[in-house]
């Protein structure tokens, strides 16, 4: 159960209720109409609670849950106990992540403007929108309907924020221009320049970057994450796309829709991500390359070549991952015919 300290549970709802919410089909021994109070995993749920079961993995705790009702693909439907409502779905997850909105929904801002935040006289404030302690936002900025910006956060001079965006403490936008139902977290940075300058025998002489960040609807991008404004194209994430904590991208870099960046991702310059491109941790891309539609890099994997559409790549510097995994089979045998 989430700390009441920091979580405010809505509902109850029925499992009728929660089925309808998340198209999942009721099923099982439990009952309907059952009132659920509150979301919890298999081993601690209770009677009043939904769960889920989304890995084989965890299959006996399934077995031996106490909750109400509970979210299960329909091949494992049969391994539930006596008792428990089943809501019946090819994607428990999403279910479940469906129905915890329901009972945990994100509360809306409390318009205002805190007496220590800077707001210049110019700045466009949509309907709604709040302001928090010691926050900044410059000259001709122009922020939607209900944004929150939270503590300490910096809105440069001309920054465009669609509605319903939410910039957390201490981060800074500056040169750009971001879309609707974005959730920049704390610490981010983005806008600031790019990685830009000219080899010199004396020294590098500075390239002065000139574009933009433009970032799409629906965009998540981590705490401590930075986006680099392009040096005259812009840098651009695209709807949908998930951003993980302590991820650099340079500028031009190009992300298309619903990507997923993990946790230290870095991508150079001037590359390209198609739809749909998945980076595990640590993933490292040099600058200039195209990732191609649904391609997948592993974890830890310096690429530095392109990336066909629906390739999965591994390694350093990356391969195929059929490549890369018959490459370790054969050194596997090399060592231990070296051991005999």
């Amino acid at each position: 159960m989430a700390d009441k300290r920091f979580f405010t549970v809505a509902g109850p709802f029925t499992a009728e209720e929660i089925a309808g919410r998340t198209g999942a089909t009721l099923a099982g021994s439990g009952n309907g109409k059952l009132a659920l109070r509150d979301v919890a995993p298999l081993d601690a749920a209770r009677p009043d609670q939904l769960s889920f079961l989304d890995n084989r993995k965890y299959i006996d705790l399934f077995r031996k849950t106490g909750a109400g009702a509970c979210f299960v693909h329909p091949d494992l439907a049969s391994e539930a106990p006596k008792g428990v409502a089943l809501l019946v779905t090819p994607e428990p997850y999403r279910a479940y992540a469906l129905a915890a909105q329901a009972f945990y929904p994100e509360p809306p801002p409390v318009p205002g403007i805190a007496p220590s935040a800077v707001v210049d006289a110019t700045v466009e404030l949509g309907e709604g929108c709040r302001i928090e302690a010691n926050a900044v936002i410059g000259d001709h900025a122009k922020l939607g309907r209900r944004c929150l910006v939270g503590p300490n956060a910096v809105i440069g001079a001309g920054v465009v924020l669609g509605d319903d965006v939410r910039v957390g403490s201490c981060a800074s936008i500056s040169h750009s221009l971001i879309g609707n139902r974005v959730r920049i977290y704390p610490g981010a940075r983005l806008g600031q320049d790019g990685f830009g300058f000219a080899p010199d025998r004396n020294g590098f002489v500075k390239v002065p970057q000139l574009g933009r960040v433009i970032v799409g609807d629906d965009v998540e991008i981590g705490a401590n994450s930075t986006v680099d404004r392009g040096a005259g194209p812009d840098t651009v994430i695209g709807p949908g796309t998930m951003i993980d904590n302590l991820v650099q991208i340079g500028h031009n870099v190009q992300i298309g829709r619903q990507c997923v960046l993990v946790s230290q991702t870095g991508i150079s310059g001037s590359t390209k991500l198609g739809d749909f491109v998945m980076i595990g941790g640590q993933g490292g891309l040099t600058g200039h390359l195209n990732i191609g539609s649904g391609a997948k890099i592993g974890a830890q994997a310096g690429v530095m070549r392109d990336v066909p559409a629906g390739e999965t790549v591994i390694g350093a510097p990356a391969i195929p991952a059929r490549e890369f995994f018959r490459q370790v089979a054969a050194l596997q045998r090399l060592a231990k015919k070296r051991d005999d």
